[in-house]
């Protein structure tokens, strides 16, 4: 007789239903259970750096030579670019159409902590780029830094003789089959990791009631933008430019984009955006370990359509008229914050905070927003990781790839 198998999609939705009850009515006792997440969130970030380098300096030293890597990578980039401007776009026609800030409270104005120190690093971010010490970016995830180096040593692999290149190939192909091997065994404990994340972020919600009639409408604003841009202007991409089923990828991607919505780490989510791109929507190795890692760095849709919303909400809460030219102002600035702030602490924060001084707002207007900022940041970065899949698609199939989707 087979045995029955509930697939993980499933596992995974029930964890976090059971989650949401968990932290609503037993909040309180939510450290019996808060310990999954935490393990799950470890085992996650653990592998994240080893996966990274292996699978990058895999995939360029795959490539063979320099045509491939700069046809691959100003093909990412434009990609990333394109996507970025439809999302801040789409954010600034739904917040200018429905007005979220027209009326709101200015007396729940809270401190933001530590923006000012995180903001000072922003100008320099580029510069980073390039490690002083590659062990040192390694131990302190300087993702920016170590996809720096990465694509550099895959591309003099291929420079090098070739019983040191086939050498050097074989070991970070191998390398990143154990990583993935790694990846696949951590995937099956997703529901449980999920649902100690999940309940905890439920309980430490104060009154969800009252947040939701003080900033229901900005909430609502922010939501239907990323939902507009995620079932929308991505599958569009992915139907007309890809020449791909955009919905039989969306479900092909189904567990990622769920861990991505609990954990609301594009990093942390890499490893099963990855497993799921390559085995389910079929992209190869070569295409998926260049497209993905620099997407859960750089490419950030939902988070660039959230900072221009969140802008806009703050100078309508403040009585701040934005001209068209204020406004464009803003768009060229949430996407230049978008792509140079990866590896920043407070990245979310230090972004807004670019676009409003860039628009002349108040920084004190991010007090504002901070009581929904964590479940929003759920959001927002599943549809960043959508975005991430989408690419490696549009990407494969422009490379020539046959694809499961």
């Amino acid at each position: 007789m087979k045995k029955f198998k509930i697939p993980l999609f499933l596992q995974i939705l029930i964890a976090l239903i059971l989650a949401v009850v968990y932290g609503l009515f037993f909040g309180e006792h939510v450290i019996y259970v808060s310990w999954l997440g935490d393990l799950f969130m470890r085992a996650l970030k653990m592998i994240m750096v080893p996966l990274i380098l292996t699978s990058i300096v895999s995939g360029v030293a795959n490539m063979g030579g320099n045509d491939n890597l700069g046809r691959l990578g100003l093909k990412t980039m434009a990609y990333y670019t394109m996507t970025s401007v439809f999302a801040i776009v789409t954010g600034l026609f739904f917040v200018n159409i429905i007005k979220p800030g027209k009326g709101a409270d200015l007396g729940f104005v809270s401190e933001v902590a530590g923006l000012s120190e995180a903001q000072d690093s922003f100008g320099t971010t580029l510069l980073k780029i390039i490690p002083e010490n590659f062990f040192e970016a390694l131990t302190t995830g300087n993702m920016l830094s170590i996809i720096f180096f990465a694509i550099i040593f895959g591309f003099f692999i291929t420079k090098v003789p070739e019983k040191p290149r086939l050498q050097l190939t074989g070991f970070f192909n191998a390398s990143f089959e154990v990583m993935m091997k790694v990846t696949q065994f951590i995937i099956k404990f997703t529901p449980l990791g999920i649902f100690g994340i999940v309940a905890k972020v439920i309980s430490e919600q104060d009154d969800l009631v009252a947040l939701a009639a003080r900033l229901g409408l900005y909430m609502l604003v922010v939501i239907i933008g990323l939902t507009f841009h995620g079932l929308v202007t991505l599958p569009l991409i992915v139907r007309f430019i890809g020449k791909a089923n955009p919905f039989k990828h969306l479900w092909g991607m189904r567990n990622a984009l769920i861990t991505a919505f609990s954990t609301s780490s594009s990093g942390a989510t890499l490893s099963l955006t990855i497993d799921n791109v390559r085995n389910n929507s079929g992209v190869s190795n070569k295409i998926s370990s260049f497209t993905l890692p620099l997407g859960a760095t750089v490419n950030m849709d939902g988070t660039a359509l959230y900072e221009l919303v969140v802008a806009m909400f703050i100078a309508q809460a403040y009585g701040v008229e934005m001209s068209l030219g204020a406004q464009i102002i803003a768009v060229v600035t949430a996407l230049l914050a978008s792509i140079g702030a990866a590896g920043i602490p407070m990245a979310g924060l230090v972004m807004i905070s670019v676009v409003l001084t860039a628009m002349g707002l108040p920084l004190e207007g991010l007090g504002l927003i901070l009581a929904v900022d964590r479940i929003l940041d759920m959001f927002r970065t599943t549809i960043n990781v959508w975005s991430d899949s989408c690419a490696a698609v549009v990407i494969a199939k422009s490379e020539g790839e046959t694809l499961k989707v």
